[in-house]
Order: structure tokens, then sequence, then C-alpha cells
């Protein structure tokens, strides 16, 4: 075990210095910088050789990046062009947004995954099966952000409601927190929950074939028990996969959702740095989402060990 974390580290730091040089040499191929994005909008940078000078965008490309990766090594994400504060300090503040949604997001998504493929898997053409089916089939085929949209939309012509602007923290009012989250959340929740119930059946059915399954229901246990004590932590490893996934994404991918509910999450922030050319922001949150993906996948791959006995690293 310890020589396959070991390796799982190796590689992963490998990976992260991939992704390092490609988010920062991508980003610069981009038509145009920082300083030409601000004379775009306000026409007021009168000497853009001293002001590229000033923010160090005259250097070469080689010596730009070995400063900026020494930064990263101590701990320095840069200092951001548009909001002038430290990356780091940045994302720190956006962090708690993006978390919450995607912890609220996943619980609502695995509270009707779990039962309803579940269900539709040890009864199989039934009603339930068929509903859980429905339910997936709805929620793949019809886009979260147009749903997001009409619910906005509608609440505010019918009811007069709106969620909170702003991010507000639970300590300065659980009320008013859940009630600018809950609607996001159940939004993207429910959107998960129809990939996620395909797979907690389809993995159910193939565990279900077992021989040790079928010779549980040969000596009459509750069918409850079979399906929970015996074959569901059977079908965990690939619905493990799909939350390792599924929770990366919704802790930078889920933008749309981010601006129309105006929530100032990581990948909110993303996309304004792209917007505004502010390279050392658009570095930083890229390399902290390799952090974090990479983390969760080593976390997933060792939870397999955990769930299936069988699973074993050298």
């Amino acid at each position: 075990m310890q020589q396959y974390l070991l390796n799982r580290v190796v590689l992963g730091l490998a990976a992260l210095l991939g992704l390092s040089l490609l988010a920062f040499g991508l980003i610069r191929l981009v038509p145009g910088d920082y300083l030409m994005a601000q004379l775009a909008e306000s026409g007021n940078v009168a000497d853009l050789a001293a002001a590229r000078a000033q923010l160090g965008l005259d250097r070469p490309f080689a010596a730009q990046y070995v400063t900026w990766l020494a930064g990263v090594l101590r701990g320095d994400l840069g200092i951001s062009f548009w909001s002038k504060r430290p990356v780091a300090d940045d994302l720190l503040a956006a962090l708690p947004v993006s978390l919450q949604l995607a912890v609220m997001a996943m619980l609502l998504s695995m509270a009707l995954a779990l039962p309803f493929g579940a269900v539709g898997a040890a009864r199989r053409g039934g009603a339930a099966d068929y509903a859980g089916r429905l339910l997936s089939f709805g929620g793949l085929s019809i886009p979260h952000f147009w749903i997001a949209t009409l619910v906005l939309l509608y609440t505010s012509i019918w009811f007069r409601w709106v969620p909170p602007l702003g991010y507000i923290s639970p300590r300065a009012s659980l009320a008013q927190n859940l009630e600018q989250f809950v609607i996001p959340a159940a939004i993207l929740g429910i959107h998960l929950s129809a990939r996620s119930l395909r797979l907690v059946r389809s993995s159910l059915l193939d565990v279900l074939q077992e021989d040790y399954v079928r010779t549980a229901w040969a000596k009459g246990l509750a069918g409850r028990r079979v399906l929970w004590g015996h074959a569901f932590r059977n079908a965990l490893v690939p619905i493990l996969t799909i939350l390792g996934s599924q929770f990366t994404y919704l802790l930078s991918g889920s933008v749309i959702i981010e601006d129309i509910f105006s929530l100032s999450g990581v990948g909110r922030y993303v996309v304004e740095s792209i917007t505004h050319r502010d390279y050392p922001a658009v570095q930083g949150a890229i390399l902290f989402t390799g952090v974090v993906v990479v983390a969760i996948n080593l976390v997933i791959d060792l939870a397999y060990a955990w769930v299936d006995p069988r699973i074993r690293y050298r």
C-alpha cells in the first residue's frame, strides 16, 4: 500500500506539473492580454510597454513560467491583475460557495439515485422501475441551465421572489443561506441523479445475478437484507467512480448555475478571470482544480479497497 501511495503521489505531481505548463501556456495563446482587455474597455492605459514591463508580461515565456512555478512551490499563486488581491485569497473566498453547492447537490443526487436505482433493480419492470427510468431520461435530456432559467423567471413573476444575491454565510444567516442555495442545489442534484440512478440500477442488476446473491435468496433471507447487506456493497465500486467525477465537476464546473443565481464560486471566478485575461488568476484556479481532482481520485482509489476486500494495492 505504501509503495502504491508513493507511486500515485509521484504521478499526481507529474500530472500537476504538466497541467501547470498547459494552463500557463494556453491562456497566453488567446489574442490580447490583460492590458489590451483593459484598453478595449476603458482606453485608460497610456503606455502599454511600461505597463507590460511593470506586470512582467514583457519577459520571455520560460522566465515567466519559472518565476510563477517557484512562487507556487512556496504557496504563492501570484497577485490577480483584476482584483489586485492574492489569487489564493480569492480562491479561498470562492471555495465555500462552490463547496456548499457541491455537497448539497451531491446529497440530493444520492438521496434520489440510491433508492430509485435499488428498487428499480430489485423490482425490474415494475412501476417504481419505470418511474426511476423516466426520472433518469428527463434529467439527462433537459438542460439544467434551462430549468434554472425558467425557475428563476417564473418564481419572480408568480411569487415576486428571487434568491438573495451575493454569498451569505451560514454563520451570518442560516435561513438566508439555505434560501440562496436550495434551488440551485436541487436543480443540479436532480440533473446529476439521472446519471447516477442509471449506474446504480445497472450495477445492482449485475450483482444480483451473482451466485452468492442467489444463495442468499435460496436461504430465505429477507429481500431488503439481501439487497442492502449483500448486493449493494459490491455494486459500490462504479458508483464511487461517478461520485468522484461528479464532485470535481460541481466544485469548478457548475459555471452556468453559479452565474444564473449570482453565486461567486470557483467556476464563475475562472470564467471572469479568462474574460479579463487575468493570467495569475486563471493559472492558480486551474492548478487548484487539478489538485482537487488528483486528491479526490486518490481517495476514491483507496475507498475501492475498503468497499471490496478483493482489491489489493501493491
